[in-house]
């Protein structure tokens, strides 16, 4: 279903789909109030919930949506403006697992092309996963240790975690919350890097969101500012997050080099270099998302001695960036959502309490 008030809007996004192939428009709606009333009838399994609507917006449609038809999955649109980063965060907290930035008209073709394949590889991501889910559930996937490094469990002579990395995309907001609000007791102890695959200015409220949360340092980060224990640093969007040594000391470098597997900032760029500056006391953890970032750093912590902790198939949203590191074998434990906080906060603290 494709809830947007700009009927230019709606039949754009339902050609691009319609010629994509695979997908089936069974509603549009041009307010909150039409959608919520839609939903019920169509029970689409996807939903498209533009933020900015007359009568009712996207905001306030979100939960009774969600109320209607709790199954459903929304992704909520807007443009980027500080607001709309802010609004849009609101909703991933009450239930959307995605949003999409909409290109202003004045940004014209390069800009509606991104939105186009962004749009179509989201809505895939998410209906293979529907799809999977839907089929008759397959016995657990055993854990998988890669058999250079030590699995997850503290023990004697195992080396005690120096920084601590997190990669995620499509419903990483919430699950990175769940695991930084989990191991809120060792965060004072360790500097934590996120790589969340967001645009620019939503990296800002989304750090301000965690700093919130956390009642602790978070904020965008900074070239040449030092990695130090306490302090929580998230990729600026639009520019990849690494770091490098500076008279003996890690330090953030930002840049602005091509794109990896089609995202800036990349997972494989923070985790590569942290593993060449911090090696086997790197600590991982690669959450739900799509697509493949984070693999290739991945191997690069593994070959260091670090440690690598994927989510779950079940607790993902979607399993494409953790399902990707398992099936690598680079995940020394793969853990439900619930879980990852609590057994990162013993890997710090050297405590299983």
């Amino acid at each position: 279903m494709i809830v947007d008030d700009s009927a230019v809007i709606r039949g754009m996004m339902a050609r691009w789909l319609t010629e994509a192939g695979g997908f089936d428009i069974v509603a549009t709606a041009s307010n909150g109030r039409m959608a919520v009333d839609a939903v019920e009838r169509s029970k689409p399994e996807i939903i498209l919930l533009d933020i900015e609507m007359p009568e009712v917006d996207g905001l306030a449609a979100l939960p009774l949506i969600l109320k209607a038809h709790p199954s459903a999955k929304v992704i909520v649109i807007s443009t980027l403006t500080q607001r709309n980063a802010e609004i849009s965060l609101k909703c991933l907290s009450l239930g959307a697992v995605d949003y999409l930035a909409k290109p202003e008209s004045a940004r014209a073709a390069n800009a509606a092309a991104d939105f186009k394949r962004d749009l179509v590889h989201k809505l895939r991501a998410l209906s293979e996963t529907r799809s999977r889910q839907a089929r008759t559930p397959a016995p657990a996937l055993p854990v998988v240790k890669a058999p250079q490094v030590p699995v997850v469990a503290p023990r004697a002579g195992s080396t005690r975690p120096q920084c601590f990395l997190i990669g995620s995309s499509t419903g990483g907001p919430r699950a990175v919350e769940r695991v930084l609000m989990d191991m809120k007791a060792a965060l004072p102890g360790i500097p934590v890097l996120i790589v969340q695959h967001m645009p620019p200015m939503f990296t800002a409220v989304f750090a301000d969101h965690l700093a919130a949360l956390l009642a602790m340092p978070v904020r965008e980060a900074k070239d040449g500012e030092p990695v130090v224990p306490g302090t929580v640093l998230v990729a600026p969007g639009g520019r990849h997050m690494g770091i490098a040594s500076s008279a003996g000391k890690p330090v953030i470098r930002l840049n602005d080099g091509p794109p990896e597997n089609f995202c800036r900032p990349a997972v494989d760029v923070l985790f590569r270099e942290a593993a060449a500056v911090f090696g086997a006391s790197t600590l991982a953890a690669v959450l739900t998302g799509m697509g493949a970032d984070g693999t290739q750093g991945a191997r690069h912590i593994v070959n260091a001695g670090g440690t690598v902790v994927a989510q779950d198939e079940a607790s993902s949203i979607v399993w494409g960036m953790p399902g990707s590191i398992v099936k690598a074998g680079l995940a020394h434990d793969i853990l439900p959502l619930e879980s990852i906080g609590r057994s990162l906060k013993g890997l710090i603290t050297g405590s299983s309490k």
